[in-house]
């Protein structure tokens, strides 16, 4: 069961207080973005993560599904586009950078197994075949991170949490190819690319 209503529409003029500074360098230094250089912020809200690229000269899409998380985002300058993540409205391999920092486990609509193989399928579809994806998500084996998705579970969110070896491999099972995996002891990094398998199918359109 969920809530009827959109969590992140009530805390969106609060998130960036709330949840505090993300490491835009680790970040940038993952992407291997630099001047120049577009990413598409999956499910990047109001656009924390987006901000911190213009650092290095990179230009941030913000893509989200909240109205209001999107508006904190597009105060800040950045471009931002109403989509769900099962659907993006971009042409195929069509973006050569693309970030998803702390969302994937929201991406449960309209259930959360469909959601989240829709996503990982979308997510690589959109990428051109040398991009760089990445994907960072709290640890689940973590006690820290067990305690966020209690809380969460107890707000109706509907949110599911992978380990980073199942979110690694449901990418690659789509043809994503894995080049690094880090962890910082709260959240694991994800770089993917495309994989030959990958670039065998026939992309279909947006």
């Amino acid at each position: 069961m969920r809530l009827p209503f959109d969590h992140f529409n009530l805390i969106a003029r609060y998130y960036d207080r709330l949840i505090g500074r993300p490491e835009y360098d680790a970040l940038s230094e993952l992407l291997e973005a630099g001047p120049g250089q577009i990413v598409l912020d999956v499910g990047g809200g109001t656009g924390r993560n987006g901000i911190g690229l213009l650092a290095v000269g990179a230009r941030a899409i913000v893509c989200d599904r909240s109205p209001e998380m999107l508006r904190q985002a597009r105060a800040k300058g950045l471009p931002a586009v109403l989509a769900d993540v099962g659907r993006l409205p971009f042409a195929a391999a069509s973006v050569g950078r693309v970030l998803v920092v702390d969302a994937f486990h929201h991406f449960v609509d309209p259930t959360p197994e469909a959601a989240q193989a829709s996503a990982v399928s979308e997510l690589l579809r959109v990428l051109q075949p040398a991009g760089r994806l990445v994907v960072e998500e709290p640890d689940i084996r973590r006690a820290g991170v067990k305690l966020i998705a209690l809380m969460e579970r107890l707000l109706l969110m509907g949110s599911r949490f992978l380990a980073p070896d199942r979110l690694m491999a449901a990418f690659e099972a789509a043809g994503a190819a894995t080049v690094t995996v880090n962890d910082d002891g709260f959240s694991a990094q994800m770089v993917f690319t495309r994989g030959p398998a990958f670039s065998k199918r026939k992309l279909a359109p947006p």
